[in-house]
């Protein structure tokens, strides 16, 4: 039977579609853990990462710290934080959001030193202030860049969040689990579907947000 099969076995089987184990309540699961996370990521790294690039200073600290949280085995780390902290919510957002931090803060802070110097000298000349400097002049620049920052990250999460099951949670990843224990491979190749169309999902939604929120003089500059 080859992968083809198991697809479409898996999505045709009505019974993937109900109750607790149905897919779209462990979509919805999935979806919960990566927005959160991706949420605390951002609420660390993008101030951090704006701040010292506004600034100019901190550079070699984040590029260390960046590569030290990088370093960390995300899925030793929710083992880690299970035996330490138990069954909850903390021990799969601390490995998923220490995962998401480093792109999004060593990407924000490179995003707003390439600003072109120029405007922000001129916006300075005029009299603006150093926060309407980095949220007039320096953020819709720096935009585009700070966005693909956010997209690694949640791609990252979206990838990484099926070891939330590993530690008795849902998500996509309680059918790549349990099919492996069961080898109920039709499962195991149906959640791992699932966690790619999430995945490219997610890249179209970056997609639009940039459409969006970049105004067209940068895009075509960019």
């Amino acid at each position: 039977m080859n992968v083809l099969n198991f697809v479409d076995a898996f999505f045709s089987n009505g019974a993937h579609w109900q109750g607790y184990d149905g897919i779209p309540t462990r979509l919805l699961e999935h979806v919960r853990y990566t927005l959160l996370a991706l949420a605390i990521a951002a609420a660390v790294g993008l101030p951090v990462g704006l701040l010292t690039g506004h600034t100019g200073r901190g550079g070699n600290a984040l590029a260390l710290i960046a590569t030290a949280a990088r370093a960390l085995p995300s899925f030793g780390l929710m083992v880690l934080m299970f035996v330490l902290l138990g069954l909850g919510l903390a021990p799969v957002m601390i490995p998923l959001v220490v995962l998401a931090v480093p792109p999004i803060l060593v990407t924000t802070y490179e995003a707003m030193r390439s600003v072109d110097p120029a405007p922000v000298d001129a916006a300075r000349g005029m009299g603006m202030g150093e926060a309407q400097v980095l949220l007039r002049v320096e953020l819709p620049v720096a935009l585009p860049l700070i966005l693909s920052g956010l997209r690694s990250a949640a791609i990252q999460i979206v990838s990484t969040a099926t070891i939330a099951a590993y530690v008795s949670f849902g998500g996509l990843g309680r059918y790549i689990v349990d099919g492996l224990y069961q080898r109920d491979y039709e499962k195991v190749v149906g959640g791992a579907t699932l966690v790619a169309a999430l995945a490219l999902a997610t890249l179209g939604v970056f997609w639009v947000a940039g459409r969006l929120a970049v105004s067209r003089g940068v895009r075509r500059g960019g």
